[in-house]
């Protein structure tokens, strides 16, 4: 299902930094925009998409795209923010009024726990670990995110909703969508052992 901007950009969402409300349409006014909804700031998967689509936040920034990653709440945004797990901007929906009309899926707690027990959930998990990200179970547990990627005054390139909780947009696919793969250069894990054997 397409998401109509006109039922979302007057919404307002609370800068982490600042303080300060800003409108959504107000985000897209002048730049193209990818827009990360988190589904919770101390979520592991969260955080290890938070990571992942940093690879990727030069090639933005070079191209004038604004990196923005959302909340549905305040409670752990400083905590997300401090631990330098996202390289762009971060807000928060503090009334979750955008999550909703977006139609992010929620679970509910027998799901939820489900999904952490899955194959797919493991896996992410132990992702999570291996690259020791830190995480706790503060806040709603029960939301699910996406991402927007809407171009500079207003209109949506892409939208992205989560089915899983470990579900993340492929950077390849963000940097199709906006006309810059050949930019990408995935970051292969085996680049850090072969640099220290030639050293």
């Amino acid at each position: 299902m397409a998401v109509d901007l006109t039922e979302i950009d007057k919404l307002e969402l609370k800068n982490v930094s600042t303080g300060k409300m800003e409108t959504l349409e107000n985000l897209w006014k002048d730049k193209t925009c990818v827009i990360i909804f988190f589904r919770r700031w101390g979520c592991l998967y969260c955080r290890l998409w938070a990571k992942e689509v940093s690879q990727i936040s030069n090639i933005l920034s070079n191209n004038s795209i604004r990196l923005i990653g959302v909340g549905p709440e305040d409670l752990g945004a400083e905590e997300f923010r401090d631990g330098k797990f996202f390289d762009g901007e971060l807000y928060t929906d503090v009334n979750k009024k955008v999550y909703s009309k977006i139609g992010f899926k929620r679970y509910n707690y027998v799901s939820i726990l489900w999904y952490i027990l899955s194959k797919v959930g493991r896996s992410a998990y132990y992702r999570g670990k291996a690259a020791n990200i830190p995480w706790n179970l503060k806040g709603d547990g029960l939301q699910n995110g996406g991402c927007l990627i809407v171009e500079g005054g207003g209109k949506v390139l892409h939208s992205y909703r989560q089915e899983g909780a470990a579900d993340q947009l492929a950077n390849e696919k963000i940097l199709e969508v906006l006309d810059l793969a050949a930019e990408f250069k995935p970051r292969l894990e085996t680049d850090e052992s072969d640099n220290s054997e030639r050293n």
